[in-house]
């Protein structure tokens, strides 16, 4: 008797796992655990300038549209992105003859930059797959000559 009844307990329960492990295979192969289709696109920018329009390509290339509400003119002449906020992957602006980029009070630049991973490695995903990061802009204050660092998240799915 006791033999039939641990038989039979383990019988339910056996199909019981095996439907379950069915539905999780289903509802893994339509994606729907994917952080990816839950992410909105973000782009945040420091006191002083806006971001808009970020979009971040398979291979890692960032474009957005940076602009300036600072007390005065900026020259922008670096632009970085990466997964931990530091600046060793900054990329000069090259704009002969003076490698930055002038942008009036009110004004937008296009940024066109790399994003690298915390590795120092160029980032590359799958089309879908979240980037989360730092926007970091150098630029110098056209009037005063003080040179600065604009940050801003940057969160945005690989297309």
């Amino acid at each position: 008797m006791r033999l039939q009844a641990a038989l039979e307990y383990l019988t339910t329960y056996g199909w019981a796992i095996l439907i379950l492990a069915a539905v999780l295979v289903v509802v893994f192969s339509l994606r729907l655990f994917n952080v990816g289709n839950y992410v909105s696109t973000e782009c945040a920018m420091g006191a002083g300038f806006s971001c808009s329009g970020a979009t971040i390509t398979e291979s890692g290339v960032l474009s957005a549209r940076i602009s300036q509400s600072t007390s005065g003119p900026i020259n922008i002449t670096a632009v970085g992105c990466t997964e931990n906020g530091t600046i060793t992957n900054m990329q000069q602006v090259i704009n002969p003859p003076s490698n930055q980029i002038y942008v009036p009070i009110g004004g937008t630049y296009g940024v066109s930059v790399q994003c690298f991973t915390n590795q120092s490695v160029a980032f590359s995903g799958t089309p879908g797959e979240v980037f989360s990061g730092t926007l970091i802009l150098n630029y110098t204050d056209e009037i005063t000559g003080i040179e600065n660092v604009a940050l801003g998240k940057i969160v945005a799915k690989a297309t």
